[in-house]
Parts: structure tokens; C-alpha cells; sequence
């Protein structure tokens, strides 16, 4: 963060300065005291299971300059109602002190951190860039990103999610965007927005927060992403597979890992590109970044130079391991809904050619009333696919087993258990060297933990020796 006096973030967050006025904060805002450095502001939030107050003389004795707070505190502070509403304040009151910033906002049901984390590296090659960690996307995470700029910055990329109308909105006032990425509109959430164009509805917010001088940059291949052009103040640039998209790909292949190869085609020519990235649903994505890279002012040489260079930076995201004994795991566990899970059973059907195939599939969360529907299709897309096993952990899960078996020509094998310990051993009495597992599900699932436990060899199984 640029330093500031306690008087002038009091000035921007609208709180009362409390202690010597002229403290500077120097270092970064966190809100984990154990994440406080020397001269840092530590915001005091209220949580679901503990006050940030409390951990207040921790801040300070890790060297805090001072503290955000709803009420005063014994060191210097600045004191206001609501301490979450002032971080977006303070973030937003730091951003127009970096006129020198461009901000580069993405959203959509899926893909967001995989196409936040490869435009935030195609950009840096041309610049200083900051960008969140994972998927620091709300009302919390958003802010305590935009507080890691300073002067140097030249991109700040920014993944912007929403629960609900308004939250992108909210999340753009903090952080006005010069380029305006809306990758798709999926059914991840609709449990909580009721339908399909209710979620387009809360996207279309960023495009809408694009301003006259801006670009939004808008996916070709989704009607309803498509349709916001008609939303934005701004320039409308579009990405896809579709022949009239401003940034499309032709001649797309895959590589024996899953890595696409294609010809990034734009208005001042094409280069080719071969992605780090596993799976051909890291296609629109890499156009989306192409896309946004190119409105950020980089030249079609160094988009597709960079893009090829691009490493997974998030973890849990497609993270393709080989053990020692040839079988090849994929964690893919950090969130699912029914896109990302279809997409990343098609990647595992690639990879597995002529390799046994397991997809260890968890809830995804947040259906609603469509819940069971959803789950069922994705037993059948898993039937399909060919996978020798599918292992479906947890109740909210069943009717994926269900869905697999109303596909008559399958003769794979499903197991049904109840948690990531009966996931492991399942997988232990059925693997042997050479086969391929997938492990998708929501983060609630935890099977980030059955990815973790075949890393470690624990479900090295019985047939190993075979």
C-alpha cells in the first residue's frame, strides 16, 4: 500500500484517528494478525467464530503501525462503524491515488481465477502487476488486493465474484474497471439466483461498470454474455470460438497431456499459441486473456509469447501429478459446478486414453432446486466419458451413481461412500500403476484431501503389482 497517515485514512474511510494523527502506515493491511509486518494496518473484522479485536495486542507486538476498529483500542487506531465497509473505502480512496493503475476486472460462473491468473502474467511481461491470491473475489478479498498496489503498479488484475445482484456492482465501486471481462454465465449459484438470467443479470454489473473509454471484453460463444454489449458504456471487444469473435482460436489441438495448441487469431494478425494449461476448456480463457491483454495495450507478439509461458499459479486448479508408480492424479478439487466438472471429465478422458480411468466426483454446492437434476447428468457425462470407476462421495452427491447407471452401455464399476477416508480407501483396493484420477467437487466436499492422500501414497493400492 502507498503510505498514509492515520489522519488521512481517517479522511477516507470516514472514522475518528485515535492516538498520534501523524502515525504512518507503511506496510500492508491484513486481516490475520499473523500476517502483520512491521509498519502494516491491521483490520480488526468481526467474523462468524472470533472478534478481530481480540487479537489486537498481537498486531501490535508483531509491529502494526496501527489498527481499523469499531472502537478504541490501546495503540493507534482509526475507529469506524462498520470495519469491512471501511476497508472498501480505504481501497477504493488508495486506488484514486494510482492514476497510473489500470484495473483489469474479471467474472463469470467458471474459470474465473484460471483467467485471472494467466492475464495477470501475460500483463506483468509489460509492466508491474498485482493481483489476488486464489480467489480473493468478495467484499473482503477484493479490497485487501487493491491495498497491495502502490505507485510502481501498473495492472491490478481483479476477480470479481457475486452471491447475489448488487455484489459485483458493490465490488466495482471499490475498484472501477478500465477492462471488463465476462467469461459465461453457468448454472454455479443458481440455487441461490433462481435461474440462469439472474446470474446474467448480476455479470452483466461489470460490464455495465465499464466506462465510455473502456473496454469490456465479452464471451462470443455465450448468448447471454454476448448480450451485454448492449449494457456497457464502453468498447465492446469479444473472444471465443466463434468466427466473427474480435480474438478467436482456429486450428485447435491437444497434446498427449491435455495442453491445447492453437492459432491466436486477431484484427492485427495471428501467432501461435501452446498452453502450460491442461484441459480444452483452457481455451476461452487464454482468449479471454488475450482479449484483455490487448485492450491493456500488449501487442499481439508478446500476448502469445506470454500466454505460452503461463504457468497454474492457484492451487487445486487442474494440477496434473504423475507418482512414481505411473498412475497420474488431477486435482481439480478447489470448486465444481456442472460446466467445470463436464469439462474436466473430458480432460480426463483424454488423458486416459488407453489408461483406466477413475473420477472421484464430490457436491457441487449451490444447485438449488436443480441440485439433484445436475448431479445426475454429470453420473451420465462420467458414463460416458468411459471412466473404468466413479467414486461419488457424499449423500448430496448420490444421484450421480444414479445418473451413471441409467447409461446402459457403461460397464464401469460405481461406488457410493461417505466421506474422504472411505474415498482413499476405496481408491487403494482399485488402482495399479498407469491409471488416471480425477478428484472434482465443491470446496465443502474437502476432497482436496483425496488428491493430497494419493500424492502421498497412501492409496498406492493392493493392485499396484499387477
Amino acid at each position: 500500500m502507498i503510505p498514509l497517515p492515520l489522519s488521512t485514512i481517517a479522511d477516507i474511510t470516514g472514522g475518528s484517528p485515535h492516538g498520534d494523527p501523524d502515525t504512518v502506515v507503511t506496510g500492508p493491511v491484513v486481516i490475520d494478525s499473523r500476517a502483520v509486518e512491521p509498519g502494516a494496518l491491521f483490520a480488526a473484522l468481526q467474523g462468524e467464530r472470533s472478534d478481530g479485536h481480540a487479537f489486537v495486542p498481537a498486531a501490535f507486538g508483531a509491529g502494526a503501525a496501527a489498527v481499523l476498529a469499531r472502537r478504541p483500542v490501546d495503540g493507534p487506531a482509526v475507529v469506524v462503524d462498520d470495519v469491512q465497509e471501511a476497508l472498501g473505502r480505504l481501497a477504493r480512496g488508495v486506488l484514486t491515488r494510482l492514476p497510473g493503475t489500470t484495473v483489469i476486472a474479471v467474472t463469470g460462473s467458471a474459470g474465473k481465477t484460471s483467467t485471472k491468473d494467466l492475464i495477470a502474467q501475460v500483463v506483468s511481461r509489460a509492466g508491474p502487476a498485482v493481483w489476488p491470491p486464489g480467489s480473493f473475489n468478495n467484499e473482503i478479498g477484493l479490497p485487501l488486493t487493491v491495498l497491495r498496489a502502490d505507485a510502481g503498479t501498473r495492472y491490478l488484475v481483479l476477480e470479481m465474484g457475486a452471491r447475489g445482484a448488487g455484489h459485483i456492482a458493490y465490488l466495482t465501486g471499490i475498484a472501477p474497471p478500465h477492462v471488463g471481462v465476462v467469461l459465461n454465465v453457468g448454472t454455479a449459484h443458481v440455487g441461490e439466483f433462481g435461474s440462469k438470467e439472474a446470474i446474467a443479470r448480476a455479470k452483466g454489473e461489470l460490464a455495465e461498470a465499464v466506462p465510455p473509454d473502456g473496454t469490456a471484453v465479452l464471451n462470443a460463444d455465450d448468448p447471454l454474455v454476448s448480450a451485454m454489449a448492449a449494457r456497457t458504456p464502453g468498447r465492446v471487444v469479444t473472444f471465443g470460438r466463434a468466427a466473427d469473435a474480435t480474438v478467436r482460436a482456429e486450428d485447435e489441438t491437444l497434446d498427449e497431456q491435455g495442453r491445447a495448441r492453437f492459432t491466436l487469431v486477431t484484427p492485427e494478425g495471428t501467432a501461435p499459441v501452446a498452453l502450460r494449461l491442461h484441459g480444452a476448456h483452457a481455451v476461452p480463457n487464454a482468449l479471454a486473456a488475450a482479449a484483455a491483454a490487448r485492450a491493456a495495450g500488449l501487442g499481439l507478439a508478446a500476448v502469445a509469447a506470454a500466454l505460452s509461458e503461463a504457468d497454474p499459479v492457484s492451487r487445486w486448479r487442474m494440477e496434473v501429478t504423475e507418482r512414481d508408480d505411473g498412475v497420474t492424479v488431477v486435482n481439480d478439487a478447489y470448486n465444481a459446478n456442472p460446466e467445470s466438472t463436464a469439462a474436466a471429465l473430458d480432460t480426463l478422458a483424454h488423458l486416459a486414453r488407453g489408461r483406466r480411468a477413475y473420477a472421484v466426483l464430490g457436491e457441487m454446492a449451490e444447485l438449488g432446486a436443480a441440485s439433484a437434476a445436475e448431479h445426475a447428468k454429470i453420473g451420465q457425462h462420467a458414463a460416458r466419458s468411459g471412466v473404468a470407476g466413479l467414486v461419488v462421495v457424499g449423500a448430496k452427491a448420490a444421484a450421480m451413481a444414479e445418473g451413471a447407471a441409467r447409461v446402459a452401455s457403461w460397464t464401469g464399476e460405481c461406488v457410493q461412500v461417505d466421506d474422504v477416508g472411505a474415498a482413499v480407501t476405496a481408491l487403494s483396493e482399485r488402482l495399479r500403476p498407469r491409471d488416471v484420477v480425477l478428484v472434482k467437487g465443491s470446496r465443502v466436499a474437502g476432497l482436496e484431501r483425496v488428491a493430497a492422500a494419493l500424492l502421498d501414497g497412501r492409496a498406492a493400492g493392493a493392485e499396484a503389482g499387477r
